[in-house]
């Protein structure tokens, strides 16, 4: 298994005429947010690899319109085994959602947004991230029972609290993403939103099991 994640901020090792030679080997890339979706496009055409990303609470402008998808998705289908919600930029945007990925098996999920602070868009209270939570266990369930684990991946764009987070407000992590750690044991979290200063800096904390890695700029995830 080798991911590439994004997140907050160009990778200049990414955005460059040498992304196929140096990614060329990946089985998908994760996008946690921030990020302008033409460059999610310029990822997707010159990897052609799958693509899953969540939003942020910057770059939102085009939120609304994933939003209405997901409403379609919804009144569509309530199977469980629909495992696709339809290409978006040549990738799929899984805020909320649970699912299969397509090539590798892995169970992944995704949890967008930031820390209320500003009333902005795509910004929560920390009891309002919870429902979110709530509101997948169905899927989560059908996870554990079918393939005998809740989760492998959880994509998100804010931290765990405590975890890699931030004193101020906005960079505040959620309390609720250590309970889902906790009760549903994802292999690894991958967020962004707290930019790394010095890229020598620790990436990665562990918490009742899972890698909490912060992926900001680019990050290869990568494990036999």
């Amino acid at each position: 298994m080798k991911i590439l994640c994004v997140s907050d901020d160009y990778d200049p090792l990414v955005y460059s005429q040498n992304i196929v030679e140096r990614y060329k080997d990946i089985d998908f890339v994760i996008g946690a947010g921030d990020l302008p979706l033409k460059y999610y496009e310029f990822i997707v055409t010159a990897l052609n690899k799958p693509l899953y990303f969540v939003f942020g609470n910057h770059h939102v402008d085009d939120l609304r319109h994933y939003k209405k998808q997901r409403i379609i998705d919804q009144i569509e289908s309530f199977s469980f085994d629909k495992e696709q919600f339809g290409p978006t930029h040549g990738g799929d945007y899984i805020d909320g959602k649970v699912m299969k990925e397509r090539q590798t098996g892995l169970l992944i999920a995704g949890l967008g947004g930031s820390m209320r602070y500003n009333n902005g868009s795509h910004q929560f209270t920390d009891s309002e991230m919870r429902w979110r939570i709530y509101k997948m266990i169905p899927r989560l369930l059908y996870n554990k029972i079918r393939y005998g684990r809740w989760l492998d991946i959880l994509i998100t764009h804010a931290p765990p609290k405590g975890i890699g987070d931030q004193e101020d407000l906005c960079h505040t992590g959620f309390d609720a993403f250590r309970w889902f750690m906790r009760a549903f044991k994802p292999k690894y979290l991958l967020h962004g939103h707290v930019h790394l200063i010095d890229m020598n800096a620790n990436r990665i904390s562990t918490y009742h099991g899972t890698e909490i890695i912060n992926v900001y700029g680019s990050f290869i995830l990568q494990k036999d």
